[in-house]
């Protein structure tokens, strides 16, 4: 089913996805549902190793969303199905609201033009706000707020266990998932492709390529040329002790720019509360550092904007890398004489917009490919997902559950046995860390490595004694 053997080789799937993020693994699951043999393909040893592992986990309504764009309809769409099936999934959704607020005239003199484009974007509930209503909501905030205008159906996710989530559904009802297999080779006979990739071999009639940072260069290694070029953006993010989440009860939305939507406020489903991201364009696709020196911008960003956060320890600093291109439009073509379809430049909204990217894609694929299948009538439901948001229950509340092992999130033994030993096991320190929170802490892992080492040894592709070397 996933990738502890190699079964996938030399099979014949209907169509392959290249690509473990987000917005692979929507592709996959829908195909899927639709009835389609499918496989994904991931070069590195866990999921969600790319651009997917560093956002900032809000689901967005598109309200500043580029109005009739594919941007636009793919985060709408995706939206709904989010909350069409979260419940069933047994996903997490924080009902927050988001409040857009402007810090001065300028900023002032631009919302009601930001309150017309959402109007044309279809969200409608969003409504002007005083400085006076804006304090009342958010008593915490600065004194130097003008004004806003509140968006009542922002809400905050889980930005990991989400993806995971439709992986597994994908995996349930007959998917396949194989990682550690990077994309060698590729040729279309006319008829199907050849993939060659480090770990076994297969053919396809469809590819669809949802690389992500190497979105431009998986193209040119299959079709000998890429319509699009990646220009890595980087944002970095300072998160907070859980006891500043009590301080914010919405999303705090800056007024946005042409090139960013600015950095923002928000709670997160584990507690915290973050800040970021920042948009720094860079050469580099690995480079996920941070710098002391941005780092100060963002906590200084924060605390004028949240002055008690100047007496709130900061609890973990990270980084992301966005696919951006050079254009601001999502990158979404097919190539029908060469049965492949390309999914590139995803850059801030792939989270939101995942699960309509892949209805868009499927269609693509039914009217320009010409390809069709017959869904699952009734499709089956994960019935082992990790609930690690803090908004629900969790099993350190539950009985036999192994004893505490990352006192910080409060991970359990058996959080780590299920993440290990689960239907999509956790291969990296990393991965388990998404799986599970531990490792996410004040300490970052200082006084629970050890028992985690243990516990994970013969199951990690890199064990965690030699990650720390």
């Amino acid at each position: 089913m996933s990738d502890p053997n190699l079964s996938w080789s030399n099979q014949h799937f209907d169509v392959v996805v290249i690509g473990g993020g987000v917005v692979g693994a929507a592709l996959l699951r829908r195909f899927t549902l639709e009835g389609a043999k499918a496989l994904l393909l991931e070069k590195a040893p866990d999921i969600l190793d790319g651009a997917s592992k560093g956002n900032s986990a809000i689901l967005h309504t598109g309200f500043d969303a580029p109005t009739d764009s594919v941007e636009h309809w793919c985060i709408r769409q995706g939206r709904k199905e989010f909350l069409d099936i979260h419940e069933a999934l047994g996903l997490p959704l924080v009902k927050t609201g988001a409040l857009v607020v402007a810090w001065s005239k300028e900023e002032q003199q631009r919302l009601p033009s930001l309150l017309e484009k959402a109007n044309a974007n279809g969200v409608d509930d969003v409504r002007m706000l005083s400085r006076a209503e804006i304090q009342q909501r958010e008593p915490a905030l600065a004194p130097g707020v003008t004004g806003g205008f509140e968006v009542p159906q922002e809400y905050i996710i889980d930005p990991w266990t989400t993806p995971y989530a439709y992986l597994l559904q994908a995996l349930c009802n007959g998917a396949t998932v194989t990682r550690n297999s990077e994309v060698l080779e590729g040729s279309f006979d006319g008829a199907q492709w050849h993939l060659k990739t480090t770990t076994g071999q297969c053919t396809a009639d469809v590819v669809i390529n949802a690389a992500g940072l190497y979105g431009d260069t998986l193209e040119q290694r299959l079709i000998g040329r890429s319509a699009f070029s990646i220009r890595p953006r980087k944002g970095q993010f300072v998160v907070y002790d859980k006891a500043a989440s009590a301080l914010l009860s919405s999303i705090l939305l800056p007024v946005p720019t042409e090139t960013t939507k600015g950095i923002v406020l928000t709670r997160t489903v584990f507690g915290n509360l973050l800040v970021g991201p920042t948009a720094e364009e860079q050469d580099s696709r690995e480079d996920w550092s941070t710098d002391s020196q941005t780092l100060e911008m963002l906590h200084a960003t924060a605390v004028r904007m949240l002055p008690a956060l100047a007496d709130i320890p900061i609890t973990a600093t990270y980084a992301g890398v966005r696919p951006a291109t050079e254009e601001k439009e999502y990158r979404i073509r097919a190539l029908a004489d060469q049965r492949y379809v390309a999914v590139g430049g995803i850059r801030s909204t792939g989270l939101s917009s995942a699960l309509g990217i892949a209805q868009y894609v499927y269609n693509l694929y039914q009217r320009e490919i010409g390809a069709a299948h017959k869904a699952i009538a009734e499709p089956a439901i994960p019935s082992e997902l990790p609930q690690i948001s803090e908004y629900g229950p969790r099993l350190w509340q539950a009985a036999d559950n192994g004893g505490i092992v990352c006192h910080c999130e409060l991970v359990t033994q058996a959080d780590i046995d299920r993440a290990l030993c689960g239907p999509l096991p956790a291969k990296t320190l990393a991965g388990l860390k998404r799986r599970t929170r531990a490792t996410m802490g004040r300490c970052q892992g200082f006084y629970c490595t050890a028992r985690l080492a243990a516990l994970s040894e013969q199951h990690l592709d890199e064990p965690i004694a030699e990650h720390y070397e």
